[in-house]
């Protein structure tokens, strides 16, 4: 089987994904002299995309910053849930380590707020091990568009996902390089890649919150078409820092 690796000479698609990608690293100053960044990696087209994008710049740009991945497997895990059988060879085609730790979740107790702590501590930890300081997501900026709306309508607070945040706890730092992507973009990036069949397994996931907010996203564009542009610059412009207070 042909593996679903991207990589340059980019279309005129991939340039500009790696225009964006490069944007963020360097406007929001996600990398500066750290050496290791490890990505947090699903197997989904978003978490493929930013891997796949960070290979083609390591280096060209940006300090030659060694690149790892981590993956949660288990019975039930957030994403595509993919099997480390996949992912490997990915991997070793890119040059890139893989780490595999497991998720405790089962099906009856499933539920997305301790779901999402425990694969983050699990990432986190994980970095720790590998003396990672920069542990990198595969949020986009539709995720931070449904984020700020579910802050605004659940909390009353106008914040989306920061490109940028330290885990003091843990002492390592998220960094999302695709948050000037739209999710349409990294969907047909896939699709030119064939990694585009993979999408999320979780039974949860299909009912959240989150889903209903990317229903009304729908809704919304058709009346104003410009509202993603639109509530992506207010939460660069106007979103709250709360997250990154210590």
């Amino acid at each position: 089987m042909k593996l679903p690796i991207a990589r340059p000479p980019w279309t005129s698609l991939g340039r500009r994904l790696e225009s964006m990608c490069r944007k963020a690293l360097y406007e929001f100053k996600l990398v500066e002299d750290h050496t290791k960044i490890l990505v947090a990696l699903s197997g989904g087209k978003d978490s493929l995309t930013l891997l796949y994008l960070l290979k083609a710049i390591a280096g060209k740009g940006f300090p030659p910053f060694e690149l790892y991945a981590v993956h949660v497997a288990g019975e039930f895990s957030c994403g595509s849930s993919l099997s480390q059988q996949f992912l490997t060879p990915i991997c070793e085609t890119l040059e890139i380590p893989l780490m595999v730790c497991y998720s405790s979740q089962k099906r009856e107790s499933l539920e997305c707020y301790s779901c999402s702590r425990e694969r983050r501590k699990l990432i986190f930890e994980t970095a720790r091990k590998l003396d990672c300081q920069l542990v990198a997501f595969g949020h986009h900026r539709d995720d931070s568009i449904e984020t700020l709306l579910m802050n605004l309508m659940h909390k009353g607070e106008f914040a989306g996902n920061l490109p940028k945040v330290p885990m003091h706890d843990y002492g390592v730092t998220i960094i999302r390089p695709l948050i000037f992507v739209g999710e349409h973009e990294i969907r047909e990036f896939a699709r030119l890649y064939q990694f585009a069949r993979i999408t999320c397994q979780c039974p949860v996931g299909q009912k959240s919150l989150r889903k209903d907010v990317k229903d009304l996203l729908k809704i919304l564009e058709e009346r104003f078409p410009n509202v993603r542009g639109n509530l992506s610059h207010a939460i660069q412009n106007y979103g709250s820092d709360k997250a990154i207070r210590k």
